[in-house]
């Protein structure tokens, strides 16, 4: 039987402090006539000042996002792209921003870029967009046949946008190195069809190593509004590292208990990243982690303030039978769940949740 291993990366990654103001030059590979999607923020503060300068490089159309991620969104976007020539359509701003841009270039047959002004999310090198209704109820996932060519990361624009962000992107980066090391141990395909290589389990282990190492410190300097190492580290793990390891590593238990989770009405005020690190404490009982991995996992959430209750989540009146309802939806067939390398049921995933709550609770009272 031949092994099929694969691996999926974006055309191009440029990281630094000021890297905006080389944008001209990183679209000229691309062409002269670009579209920019951009998100409020990005409306406001970012483009205004760098606009003039942009305009004397290439042609350039900036629109509003229309603030949902949806199929009619990414139609009239994609047709502006068109109408207009566009070579290029850039995303400037957050997740749904990004997700559209990337749907939109793709229907319009242009090249990609994307610009993430906040660092919360794996979205930016990815080839997913998650499609949403025009009413913001989630639809599907949209798979596309290829990544960016191009992420731009400022660090000095990340590093203006609130805490809570660069925190939840934490959370998410956490659950790679776990997630690809369980596929890895079951033979489970990555997010691209086909078993991960050497090099995403690798990047997805730095990922994991690199957000202990530096995030406290990193946690610090936003706070501060300053880029320093350990945040340009960071913000490289929570962007390029984490979307590199889940793409190309894998996905398993924390992400189909976020799916989970989202059951409860509760838990819609919480990042994506904040409840993918509770169900990356939950997969760690699930998965019958040691005891110490399992207290280097609760120290370092604590100390960076990610959840690790389910109060924390927006779940804390949850009952017995609401947390049943979770723990089905998380073992969904399809769920990535089923690529853990052990026994999947809903009743072993309720026992896993509850355990990692009370575990977290107990740790909470000891510091009161």
């Amino acid at each position: 039987m031949t092994i099929k291993q694969t691996a999926i990366f974006p055309g191009r990654y440029v990281q630094s402090e000021g890297a905006l103001q080389r944008l001209g030059e990183e679209l000229e590979r691309f062409g002269k006539n670009a579209l920019i999607i951009a998100g409020g923020t990005a409306m406001e503060t970012v483009i205004p000042p760098l606009l003039p300068a942009w305009r004397e490089q290439f042609e350039v159309t900036v629109e509003p996002f229309g603030g949902e991620c949806s199929d009619d969104e990414i139609a009239r976007l994609s047709k502006m792209a068109t109408e207009r020539g566009c070579d290029v359509v850039v995303g400037l701003g957050g997740g749904k921003v990004i997700d559209t841009a990337k749907a939109a270039g793709y229907q319009a047959s242009t090249r990609v870029a994307i610009i993430p002004t906040i660092a919360s999310t794996d979205a930016p090198t990815s080839a997913v967009s998650v499609i949403y209704t025009p009413e913001g109820a989630f639809s599907r996932y949209l798979f596309l046949p290829c990544n960016p060519d191009l992420v731009l990361v400022d660090t000095q624009v990340i590093a203006q946008a609130p805490v809570r962000f660069l925190v939840a992107g934490m959370g998410d980066a956490l659950a790679t190195w776990f997630e690809a090391d369980a596929c890895q141990q079951s033979y489970s395909e990555n997010q691209c069809g086909g078993l991960g290589t050497l090099a995403g389990y690798s990047l997805a282990r730095l990922c994991y190593d690199t957000i202990l190492e530096h995030g406290a410190a990193a946690k610090v300097s936003c706070e501060q509004r300053v880029v320093t190492p350990a945040f340009s580290h960071v913000v490289e793990a929570n962007t390029l590292l984490s979307g590199l390891g889940f793409e190309s590593g894998g996905l398993a238990a924390a992400h189909s208990i976020h799916n989970g989770l989202t059951r409860l009405h509760g838990t819609h005020a919480y990042y994506h990243g904040e409840k993918v690190a509770f169900g990356v404490l939950a997969g760690l009982f699930l998965s019958d982690r040691p005891s110490e991995l399992i207290a280097e996992v609760y120290d370092f959430c604590e100390s960076i303030g990610l959840p690790t209750t389910l109060a924390e989540v927006g779940a804390e009146d949850a009952s017995d039978e609401d947390l049943e309802l979770v723990a089905e939806a998380a073992c969904a067939e399809g769920e990535t769940i089923h690529h853990e390398a052990c026994p999947i049921s809903p009743k072993v995933v309720l026992a896993a949740i509850k355990t990692a709550d009370k575990v977290g609770r107990d740790r909470r009272n000891l510091y009161v």
